[in-house]
């Protein structure tokens, strides 16, 4: 039984055949009854729209079905333990797929359940969103040697899992966080230990240096948003705009994981502009998604 609960839970090559996998799922606009006769539930203690739709569809598209679950609707909001969540559940279903907020509750789904579990976003990771990143930029590179990504903005459960790509697929990152926001130390030594190249700043300027793909993020995450104006006083520079943009490489293409705060993280001209790449990557969640539910269940 195989579990997705970060990027650092695969090996190398399974990183690069899950992208591979999810570039050719999108080619052939894929179908199949992979997932026929199975029910997965959808468990979201954080709202969404681009996560939960791309996993309701992709379920279909494999041929399963779905039950989505809140803490509004379900004992989850009355604190029934994890631990026998994870094991009724695994009586009724046959997988989970889980937004939530600590890392060690999805970690404890798994380990007390008996069937797969696939992370939609914890407040440590962030990995299906980073691995179809991922084809997002082998889709214009084909390669990722040489290839600079510059991360600007908080050190957050996208920059730990774009921390953790950097192990695995050989760009260099270049991350700038404000003092105080920076990202997890075990996740950085891990992924420096592993080969990954990551340039660690607190100046925005820097990390835009020859960068071919600048990413960002809102700065004050579900569940920071009594944070939002200290944030907005620690991360002021930190906009992506055309002034920062101006010292990256001149083809750069702009990411964000969306949604955007338009006038914070990132500018509207810039959004709206031909080096946004972000309704793309948006569309590539479903993709993605799909890869990473057939190698689960494969």
């Amino acid at each position: 039984m195989k579990h997705f609960l970060s990027i650092a839970s695969l090996k190398p090559t399974q990183a690069m055949d899950l992208v591979l996998r999810a570039k050719v799922m999108k080619q052939e606009n894929h179908r199949s009854s992979l997932l026929k006769d199975k029910v997965l539930a959808l468990i979201f203690e954080k709202a969404s729209t681009r996560t939960r739709v791309s996993f309701e569809v992709g379920i279909r598209h494999l041929g399963g079905q779905t039950i989505f679950m809140t803490p509004a609707d379900s004992q989850l909001g009355r604190s029934e333990p994890l631990k026998d969540t994870a094991r009724v559940l695994s009586r009724y279903v046959q997988g989970l797929v889980v937004r939530t907020f600590a890392q060690k509750n999805i970690e404890e789904l798994a380990r007390f359940g008996s069937i797969p579990v696939v992370n939609a976003l914890t407040d440590r990771y962030h990995p299906c969103q980073v691995m179809s990143d991922m084809l997002t930029i082998y889709e214009r590179t084909g390669t990722w040697s040489d290839v600079v990504i510059a991360w600007v903005g908080d050190g957050n459960n996208m920059a730990h899992s774009w921390i953790n790509a950097s192990a695995y697929f050989g760009f260099h990152l270049n991350m700038a966080c404000p003092e105080g926001y920076m990202p997890n130390t075990d996740v950085l030594d891990r992924a420096l230990r592993m080969g990954g190249k990551v340039f660690v700043t607190d100046d925005p300027k820097a990390a835009m240096a020859g960068a071919h793909f600048v990413n960002t993020d809102v700065w004050a995450s579900m569940g920071q948003e009594a944070e939002q104006k200290k944030r907005e006083q620690a991360f002021a520079g930190f906009c992506v705009n055309d002034e920062l943009l101006a010292l990256a490489d001149p083809e750069v293409k702009v990411m964000h994981c969306l949604p955007a705060h338009r006038g914070e993280e990132i500018s509207e001209a810039v959004l709206e502009s031909e080096r946004s790449i972000i309704f793309d990557q948006a569309e590539n969640r479903l993709h993605m998604q799909k890869a990473i539910l057939e190698w689960v269940y494969s």
